[in-house]
């Protein structure tokens, strides 16, 4: 089985078309429930789970009614094992908290009151803006508190892998990818009930990564805001299309230590993004920026051998430019300076805040502590 893991994984990043990937998905997913089945028979319940954790996370998992089987398998697992620390479901008593709000900054990211939803979608939904507070009342920042370590920790049960970046910034040679321990990865991190384990000296970031699919009960704390669901044409992105599974929504989560951070691009959705832990710096430029933002080359547009360690780069949606690096550094992008500074804006996201933004704007992330957001691209 683990042949046939690691064979179908090879062949779906190597897919001719859309049809053999599809094929492939399938394969991996189905030899990774297998195999999780064998392991847990052979009494490696905790080997079991992380394999089954791989289906879900690489593959998707793909077919129908394949990721409730996993889920299931794994919570049956989870049942025959001692708890111990994954017991707690309440909110631990606050014994300490590193998440203070950082300087004051000037925002120039409008802050308008809720809009209504025929107001958002005629008038709102055109330019970015913040609607301050707005998921104040969601589980996540209440009794279900994602701040939380102890909690985050008792909807997942033991065992539980994640998809982590390893490394400052994706643009850089020496950043990669890996699946570690969700434990391990929430150990590293400063909660408002835990200190970090202080055990690595790598950056470690979960990004836009579904924590909702793994760890369903998850998506019980959160609220998706009506706006997700209006009918829009963006006018300065013409190539626009919404997602296409059932819902036409993808949800993304995103948690990280202070400094974890995400360079300028562009994606293709509208995009509802939420604060939910922590604060993170955002800046913002419209896609009439595009000509002066030094993107990557678009490998067909290029002579020279891809970087296979920049995922993005392959469209060419991410800037060579550190927006968060003040006057250093930008004396190789004049235009950037000349045409792009004056045109952009930035904020700090506090939790509860809800930021919104269209497609083909480009956007960079900076969190400033550690920082725990949700996205719902539409």
């Amino acid at each position: 089985m683990l042949e046939l893991m690691n064979t179908s994984h090879g062949r779906m990043f190597h897919a001719a078309s859309p049809s053999e990937l599809t094929s492939w998905r399938k394969v991996y997913t189905d030899s990774c429930i297998l195999r999780g089945l064998v392991q847990s028979i052979l009494s490696s319940p905790l080997q079991a789970i992380s394999t089954l954790d791989h289906a879900i996370i690489i593959a998707g998992p793909f077919g129908t009614g394949r990721l409730d089987l996993i889920l299931n398998t794994i919570r049956k697992i989870q049942s025959r094992l001692p708890r111990d620390n994954f017991s707690n479901t309440g909110i631990p008593s606050p014994v300490r908290s590193t998440l203070f709000a950082p300087e004051a900054s000037q925002d120039t990211i409008p802050c308008p009151s809720p809009p209504s939803f025929l107001t958002f979608q005629s008038n709102f939904s055109r330019a970015p803006f913040i609607l301050r507070n707005y998921a104040r009342s969601w589980r996540a920042l209440r009794d279900h508190a994602w701040r939380s370590a102890t909690y985050l920790r008792s909807v997942a049960g033991p065992g539980r892998v994640v998809p982590v970046e390893v490394g400052h910034d994706y643009r850089s040679a020496t950043w990669k990818q890996d699946l570690m321990p969700w434990d391990a990865f929430l150990s590293s991190l400063d909660f408002e009930d835990q200190p970090s384990s202080g055990l690595t000296t790598n950056l470690l970031y979960l990004a836009q990564h579904d924590l909702t699919k793994q760890f369903p009960s998850l998506r019980e704390d959160i609220i998706v805001p009506d706006y997700v669901y209006a009918s829009l044409t963006p006018t300065d992105y013409p190539d626009y299309r919404p997602p296409v599974n059932d819902d036409q929504i993808l949800f993304n989560t995103w948690l990280g230590p202070k400094g974890a951070m995400s360079p300028a691009h562009t994606d293709p959705y509208y995009n509802c993004y939420v604060q939910v832990v922590g604060y993170k710096s955002v800046w913002l430029a419209p896609p009439s920026a595009s000509s002066s933002m030094y993107p990557f080359a678009p490998i067909h547009a290029s002579n020279d051998e891809p970087d296979m360690h920049l995922p993005s780069s392959e469209l060419g949606n991410t800037s060579k430019v550190d927006v968060f690096s003040g006057d250093q550094g930008l004396g190789n992008f004049p235009d950037f300076v000349q045409q792009v500074i004056p045109v952009s804006m930035t904020a700090t996201l506090s939790p509860g805040d809800m930021l919104f933004f269209p497609p083909g704007w480009w956007h960079a992330m900076k969190s400033e502590t550690t920082s725990f957001s949700f996205s719902m691209w539409f």
